[in-house]
């Protein structure tokens, strides 16, 4: 063997056992999205790729937001890994329970059959260990390189996640350095960095959203239904507040975030009338709430390029 060649294989072959992967700068990254997508000019057709917290209710918020013609389709798990949803082998844990309803389609027939004009993926979290164990770049490349190769007009969406109520650096200190730190310093920027994805992965920032507005509630004291930050999670018949999992408000609050990134619109200032998965109807709550909701969301998503939404001047 040539010894230069030689000299790379050994190279190559340390590299990849150390887990280096190639990766864009923040100018390289950043130039990938100086130019907004079109807002677009038809309802469309979503593909929700991921787990509980995209749970059912959100893309069925999200579909009665958009109006008729909107239509979504997905698969889930609980704690899904991106990498679970792709690989055969690779058990997607409550496969079962998740997919038991009209909506499930499966996700690689269902990508690769180039009908869906929206793809969203999300990752599993918690973030740095999907990152570690998972290989979350090489899956979110090779998601948006399938949606592209099977659509070339397929729009690819990472949903920004949070982190758990009690997370021992503090929820809104994590949300502040994750962005940077894992969502674009490590999924986008290694995901993207081959430059065979067809175009950019965009994000739905949801985690700067909740970010935005509970630092926003909070400073006024709360604001009707919403008091604090525990007020946007579950919580149970018995008076348990779920960590993780969000309460019908918290998840109208990320429906509405999911529909003002894909539909290039304001979200409505007054509460809708949106029926929940169980055939309840979300609880109401005061014009004033609602319309702290809307800004906060179309601040958030006008003043980041990522989401692929043209930038406020502002």
């Amino acid at each position: 063997m040539n010894p230069s060649r030689y000299l790379r294989y050994v190279l190559a072959f340390t590299l990849a056992a150390c887990g280096w992967q190639k990766s864009l700068d923040p100018v390289a990254l950043n130039a990938l999205y100086a130019q907004p997508l079109k807002p677009p000019e038809k309802p469309l057709r979503v593909f929700h790729i991921g787990h509980i917290l995209v749970n059912r209710d959100i893309p069925m918020m999200l579909e009665q937001l958009a109006g008729p013609g909107h239509d979504h389709r997905s698969q889930l798990g609980w704690g899904a890994s991106l990498k679970s949803h792709w690989e055969p082998d690779v058990p997607v844990n409550g496969f079962d329970v998740e997919n038991a309803h009209s909506r499930y389609q499966d996700a690689r027939e269902s990508v690769d059959s180039g009908q869906f004009d929206v793809l969203v993926l999300t990752e599993s979290v918690e973030i740095k260990d999907a990152i570690k164990y998972h290989n979350s770049p090489e899956y979110i490349r090779r998601w948006a390189k399938a949606a592209r190769v099977a659509n070339p007009q397929s729009r690819v969406y990472l949903y920004e996640l949070w982190h758990h109520l009690n997370d021992p650096k503090g929820l809104l200190e994590r949300l502040d350095e994750d962005l940077g730190l894992y969502w674009e310093g490590v999924l986008l920027a290694k995901g993207l960095a081959h430059g065979d994805t067809g175009g950019p992965v965009y994000v739905i920032p949801a985690g700067q959203v909740m970010a935005r507005l509970i630092r926003e509630v909070e400073a006024r004291g709360g604001i009707d239904r919403l008091r604090s930050r525990e007020d946007l999670f579950f919580l149970s018949d018995k008076g348990e507040r779920d960590m993780i999992h969000l309460s019908a408000l918290g998840n109208y609050l990320i429906a509405l975030t999911h529909y003002a990134v894909l539909y290039h619109r304001p979200p409505p200032t007054e509460l809708q009338d949106i029926q929940l998965v169980d055939g309840t109807q979300l609880p109401p709550f005061s014009p004033e709430l609602a319309r702290l909701m809307s800004e906060v969301v179309w601040s958030v998503v006008t003043h980041y390029p990522k989401t692929g939404v043209a930038q406020s001047k502002d």
